[in-house]
């Protein structure tokens, strides 16, 4: 068992040190560098809390979309499923694809880019009316 802080801690740590230190007392290309540099940690401590979960999704999803054996991993899932879209087997009118494809993406877009204008509507219409 590791004590605290934990690597998400951490990263958040360094990001907000960059931010709040960095490029305040910086300009041009080292600022905009700590900013990148910043924004990279940001993005590793999602992947860090998001993507177990997310992983897990794409592989049911893909295992169910393709009746594929649930030890296949997802490399391979992604690989089957290409090659079905490319072949014309598979196409947006097959049940369940569009979905499959739809919550993939929203699962990357929020390790990537979560305050992607169109990544924040979907999930706020998914959350449905604030009370």
């Amino acid at each position: 068992m590791q004590d605290r802080p934990t690597p998400e801690e951490l990263l958040e740590a360094v990001a907000a040190f960059l931010r709040g230190q960095v490029m305040p007392a910086t300009g041009g290309a080292l600022a905009f560098h700590a900013r990148v540099a910043a924004n990279a940690l940001d993005i590793v401590r999602r992947q860090l809390e998001l993507a177990p979960a997310a992983a897990q999704r794409e592989h049911a999803a893909l295992v169910a979309l393709l009746g594929a054996a649930p030890g296949s991993d997802v490399a391979q899932l992604n690989r089957l499923l290409c090659e079905r879209i490319a072949s014309g087997e598979m196409d947006l009118d097959t049940p369940g694809l569009a979905e499959c494809l739809w919550q993939i993406t929203l699962d990357k877009l929020a390790v990537d880019q979560p305050t992607y204008d169109t990544y924040v509507r979907c999930i706020e219409r998914a959350a449905g009316p604030r009370r």
